[in-house]
């Protein structure tokens, strides 16, 4: 049996956290009308919704209260990506394309696979250029022009970030990717 893994608002950006607020002029969302929309819930307070082929993990502030929901919005370094979570989320609510989640891109994915797949590969006791070779097949990795390839240095960011991403660096994955300056 698996246990769903819900992170905390403060650490993902996409999950969105709601508390009773005041009543709007027309219509509104309820806990119960979350509830109904669950395809996971951990406890009263954790839900997981799964709306126009999107996940959404929701915390709800005061399980148990009755009335029209608003959103709680922590503002921190994150909120470009809240604000992009809570715009995916009404769009999917109110029925509407969803934009693409800009978290995770296929570069990002993939450069994540070879990362996980490298580090597996150095723990298990292969060289960076036996790694290379399963990585990228389709190119000739010379012993005698090793020291010189482009790929000895691209094996070494590999080997180098998936260990940052083993010991932790797997959470920015939950956030947009941003240029370091």
């Amino acid at each position: 049996m698996t246990q769903p893994i819900f992170w905390t608002p403060q650490v993902d950006p996409g999950a969105i956290i709601f508390a009773v607020g005041p009543p709007p002029e027309g219509s509104s969302i309820t806990g119960e009308m979350l509830r109904l929309r669950a395809i996971i819930q951990h406890g009263p307070d954790l839900l997981r919704l799964e709306l126009r082929g999107e996940r959404y993990d929701i915390l709800l502030v005061e399980p148990d209260a009755q009335g029209p929901l608003g959103i709680h919005i922590i503002f921190d370094d994150l909120m470009p990506d809240r604000k992009t979570t809570l715009e995916r989320f009404w769009n999917a609510m109110a029925g509407k394309r969803v934009p693409h989640d800009p978290r995770l891109t296929p570069q990002r994915h993939q450069r994540a696979r070879q990362m996980l797949r490298a580090i597996d590969a150095r723990f298990v006791g292969s060289t960076y250029r036996d790694i290379a070779g399963v990585l990228f097949p389709n190119h000739e990795h010379d012993p005698a022009k090793w020291v010189d390839s482009p790929f000895r240095v691209m094996m070494n960011r590999l080997v180098r970030d998936g260990m940052a991403f083993v010991r932790g660096g797997y959470r920015t994955l939950l956030r947009r990717p941003r240029r370091h300056r």
